[in-house]
């Protein structure tokens, strides 16, 4: 790899995105080469290499103070119906970029800290339904920060298990554990169909719950649809 061949890449990215600069995380995925195999090596910034490929670097990925990132977490959060986790934060970067990158997130610290000054935010502008998610989350006793191992430790899991015709879904963070001790209490066999890995447990069960409520039966029971289980099944990890 040299000089020459990383701006043909970035050139090539650009253009199979109707001539958008691409930010140096969006070149690491497309490419497999890292930022410090250029940045500090070919050029003392990203946007010195973007310039030199004859790009406009975006100029509102350098530019975000505190409430910028705290309004645009507000936002994500009223989009989701529930806080973002990191693999949301990930993919609302990938599909925008525009919003900023998982690593422009570190300024403001760990999840627990995130969440608090959303809520101070959120109680200077009013927005009661981001206050309401605020003040329902409990942080995790494992540091979350939004760094190169967030979202790896996993906190638990939201499973779909079948009992005859109905469907259960809850959250635990131990699906077979939980699994066996519903057992017990059913008439018929329950089967587990599958579960979700997630840092955010009480907010991915309810998300479910209120994505499938009109076919809830009792508590946490459902009637569900193949469309309805292929949906869930989709998701290994939110």
């Amino acid at each position: 790899m040299n000089k020459d061949h990383v701006l043909q890449e970035i050139r090539r990215i650009a253009q199979a995105n109707g001539g958008s600069a691409p930010g140096v995380r969006k070149f690491e995925s497309e490419t497999g080469i890292k930022e410090g195999q250029v940045v500090g090596v070919f050029w003392r910034a990203w946007s010195d290499a973007l310039r030199e490929a004859g790009l406009k670097p975006n100029t509102m990925q350098a530019g975000y103070d505190r409430a910028d990132l705290v309004e645009k977490y507000v936002a994500l959060a009223r989009e989701l119906g529930r806080l973002p986790t990191v693999n949301d934060i990930r993919f609302k970067h990938c599909g925008d970029p525009q919003f900023p990158s998982e690593k422009t997130w570190r300024r403001l610290g760990d999840k627990g800290k995130l969440v608090d000054i959303a809520l101070t935010y959120c109680k200077e502008k009013r927005y009661d339904d981001v206050i309401m998610l605020c003040e329902r989350y409990v942080p995790r006793t494992q540091s979350q920060d939004l760094g190169p191992n967030f979202g790896e430790d996993v906190a638990g899991f939201v499973y779909l298990i079948k009992s005859g015709r109905y469907y259960k879904i809850g959250r635990t963070n131990a699906t077979g554990r939980r699994e066996y001790e519903i057992a017990l209490q059913l008439p018929e066999k329950a089967s587990k169909i599958h579960e979700i890995r997630t840092d955010d447990p009480n907010g991915i069960e309810a998300y479910w719950h209120r994505r499938f409520e009109a076919r809830r039966k009792n508590g946490e029971w459902f009637e569900l649809t193949a469309q309805d289980v292929a949906a869930f099944k989709r998701r290994k990890f939110m």
